[in-house]
C-alpha cells in the first residue's frame, strides 16, 4: 500500500504525539487541592516543600537509617510527582529527598526529557549530595516510570551499586514501551525515532528495543548488593505490555497490584500519585523487617 507524503507525515505525527503523551507521568495529572508550596533559588537546586521533604538538615533515625531519594518520571518534576508518597514517607520518619533531572533548555516544570544516560549522571551527583548531608553510606531510591528505570543505569555503569541499598520501581519502563503497538509504526518511517529523540531524547530512549535499553538490559537487569522491587498495575496504559516492567531475575520482588486486590483500578498516573496500596508496598520494600500485608484497605 502506497502512502502519500501528506498522509505519511500525518500518521508519523500522530504516532509521535501518542508516544509523547503515553510517557507523561503523574506530574501531568490533576493535583490535589492542598498542594504544598515550593521554592527554588536556581535551575540547578531542588525544591523545598512545606510537607517536610528535601529537608537538608534531616538525619536518618536508627529505625530508618537511610535517606530515600525520589526520582520522578518523564515530564515530571521533584514536587508534582510526589505530592502523595513523599508526605506519606515523611510521616513514617524517613528523610526524603527528590530531584529534578533531564531538563531541556526553555522547558520549565516538565523534566525527564533529556538523554537517560545524562539523567543518570544527575542522579549520581544528587545521591552524593544527599549522602554528604545525611552522613550516611547508602540511600534507598524510589522511582516512577522513567524514574524507576533510569537509576538502573546509575547502578550498573556509574558506581551507584556501592551507594544504594534498594531500588523500588513504580510502573518502571525497565524494558521500554511499545505504547500498545503504536511504536511499531515508526519503523514505516526511516529516521522517525531519531526525529523524536531530537525533540526529547528520553522518549526515544524508552521505546522498546532502543539502543539505550538494549545496553542497559544486556547481561542482566540487576547488580549484586542492591535489593529490587517492582510495583505494577495491569491497567497501565503507558508502559506496555505491563509485564515488561518486571525484572525476572533472582531476588527481585515483582508486585502486581491486582494480585493483592482485584478491585484496584489504578493506571500509570494514579499508581504513584494516589494509590495507597503502592505506598504501602513501597514502605514494605524500604523496611522489610516491619512489612505488613497490603490489602484493598491499605
Amino acid at each position: 500500500m502506497k502512502l502519500s507524503w501528506a498522509r505519511a507525515r500525518g500518521l508519523l505525527g500522530a504516532v509521535a504525539l501518542a508516544v509523547t503523551i503515553s510517557l507523561v507521568p503523574a506530574a501531568a495529572s490533576a493535583q490535589p487541592a492542598a498542594a504544598p508550596t515550593a521554592t527554588t533559588t536556581s535551575a540547578s537546586t531542588t525544591y523545598t516543600t512545606s510537607k517536610g521533604w528535601n529537608n537538608w538538615s534531616c538525619k536518618p533515625s536508627a529505625k530508618h537509617p537511610r535517606a530515600v531519594v525520589l526520582v520522578h518520571g518523564t515530564l515530571g518534576n521533584s514536587v508534582d510527582n510526589w505530592l502523595g508518597l513523599a508526605p506519606y514517607l515523611v510521616r513514617r520518619d524517613y528523610c526524603v529527598f527528590s530531584l529534578d533531572y533531564g531538563q531541556l533548555p526553555g522547558v520549565p516544570f516538565f523534566h525527564g526529557l533529556g538523554p537517560v544516560e545524562q539523567s543518570a549522571g544527575q542522579l549520581s551527583a544528587f545521591v552524593d549530595r544527599v549522602l554528604a548531608a545525611t552522613g550516611t553510606r547508602k540511600v534507598d531510591i524510589v522511582g516512577h516510570s522513567q524514574g524507576g528505570m533510569m537509576p538502573r543505569h546509575y547502578l550498573k555503569f556509574l558506581g551507584g551499586a556501592d551507594k544504594v541499598n534498594a531500588l523500588v520501581g513504580i510502573a518502571p519502563s525497565n524494558h521500554g514501551s511499545d505504547v500498545h503497538g503504536l511504536t511499531r509504526l515508526l519503523k514505516l518511517f526511516p529516521g522517525a525515532e531519531k526525529a523524536i529523540g531530537g525533540l526529547a531524547p528520553a522518549l526515544s530512549d524508552q521505546i522498546a528495543g532502543s539502543p539505550f535499553l538494549t545496553r542497559l538490559n544486556e547481561g542482566g537487569g540487576t547488580v549484586p548488593g542492591v535489593r529490587y522491587t517492582v510495583i505494577a498495575t495491569r491497567y497501565d496504559q503507558v508502559v506496555t505490555p505491563y509485564r515488561t516492567q518486571f525484572l525476572n531475575e533472582p531476588g527481585v520482588r515483582n508486585v502486581l497490584l491486582q494480585d493483592l486486590c482485584p478491585l484496584n483500578i489504578s493506571e500509570h498516573l494514579a499508581i504513584a500519585l494516589l494509590d495507597r496500596m503502592t505506598w504501602q508496598e513501597t514502605a514494605n520494600a524500604l523496611d522489610p523487617a516491619t512489612a505488613r500485608r497490603t490489602t484493598c484497605l491499605s
